[in-house]
């Protein structure tokens, strides 16, 4: 766990401000941290554990909070799930998530419970200009409607639209739709998962589980073979890794894990188009998640080309602003920005 007791402790008895805790829960790992009141920016604890690993949020609260020694008075979650009237099931996990009974079992005076896109949407309020990539500048329209897209375990998106004061971030989950193919490459893709059953939806493909499916079906169709070593490697520990560091390997880049990443992008990008054009995102779209930054270059070559495409309004999509979210505590961050509001 990273902490500054000394420096906490000085700050609260100087300015007599409140601890609170905020956390990012996802369905691979979590992460927790606590702030002082007034820095959304700067955690003096935190720390990050595998989800599965663990019965219930309380309990990995409970192992937080008493390895760091310190009271907080609130706290703020972003899970990785639809809330509704203050009580989460995670989707990638079997943990109920109920704002009210945390906040009786660790007497906290408020506990908010949001989707964790909108936690990553209060985060890109407070986020400096170096934490964001430039995809695409566009033309931005001032208090236009944002979007925000994200894949890591699965695929999450959300809105923003402008009250006359500030952005209110909408959640959804839009990532659930139904994959719809663009191309003839993509109606094969489709086919070839429909013949193994199940839904075939964007959270599926366009998500960490995606790379491995999208690979499988490049493998046996496409000219490429896959050497023994990558058949090793991805036989020994998770693929998506495996593939992403293959196709961007500077000295042995392997053109199977390049197809793969590329498709996916241009996966990414067609369900972000679609996210952009319900929201007319006028203001901007954003992509944030733990896949994007470790796989910058084919963004730039693939997003935008991919996000515009042969729509009707095509112009529309091209003059929106696109940047990719640098920071992988963005929804952390939310969290704690939120937690830091008045009810």
């Amino acid at each position: 766990m990273k902490t500054n007791l000394a420096a906490t402790r000085e700050i609260v008895s100087a300015t007599n401000a409140s601890l609170l805790l905020a956390g990012d829960i996802g369905g691979t790992k979590t992460n927790l941290a606590i702030f002082a009141e007034g820095d959304p920016l700067r955690p003096i604890a935190e720390s990050s554990f595998p989800s599965a690993d663990y019965d219930a949020l309380e309990t990995l609260i409970s192992e937080f909070l008493s390895t760091s020694s310190l009271s907080v008075d609130r706290a703020a979650f972003g899970v990785a799930g639809p809330v509704i009237e203050g009580r989460a099931q995670i989707t990638k996990l079997p943990w109920l998530i109920d704002s009210k009974s945390i906040e009786t079992t660790f007497d906290l005076s408020k506990v908010v419970l949001v989707n964790d896109l909108v936690a990553t949407a209060y985060g890109i309020g407070i986020l400096p200009d170096s934490d964001l990539i430039c995809l695409n500048q566009g033309k931005p329209v001032k208090h236009g409607p944002l979007a925000v897209i994200a894949p890591g375990t699965g695929l999450g998106e959300a809105m923003m639209f402008w009250d006359g004061h500030c952005y209110q971030p909408q959640a959804t989950e839009g990532g659930h739709a139904l994959f719809s193919p663009a191309n003839s490459q993509h109606l094969a893709l489709a086919t070839f998962l429909f013949e193994r059953g199940g839904p075939v939806t964007f959270d599926l493909l366009a998500s960490g589980r995606g790379l491995p499916l999208i690979y499988d079906f490049l493998k046996e169709s496409s000219h490429h073979d896959e050497p023994h070593w990558l058949a090793k490697a991805m036989s020994e520990g998770d693929p998506a890794p495996v593939i992403s560091h293959a196709a961007l390997d500077a000295t042995s880049s392997d053109p199977l894990c390049l197809a793969t990443v590329r498709l996916f992008v241009e996966i990414l990008a067609v369900e972000a188009a679609n996210l952009a054009l319900k929201s007319l995102s006028t203001g901007g779209l954003f992509i944030g998640g733990g896949i994007p930054p470790r796989i910058v270059s084919i963004f730039h070559d693939v997003f935008v080309s991919a996000f515009v495409g042969q729509h009707s309004l095509r112009d529309l999509l091209a003059a929106m602003p696109i940047h990719l979210i640098n920071n992988p505590k963005t929804a952390l961050l939310g969290a704690a920005s939120l937690a830091m509001k008045p009810l």
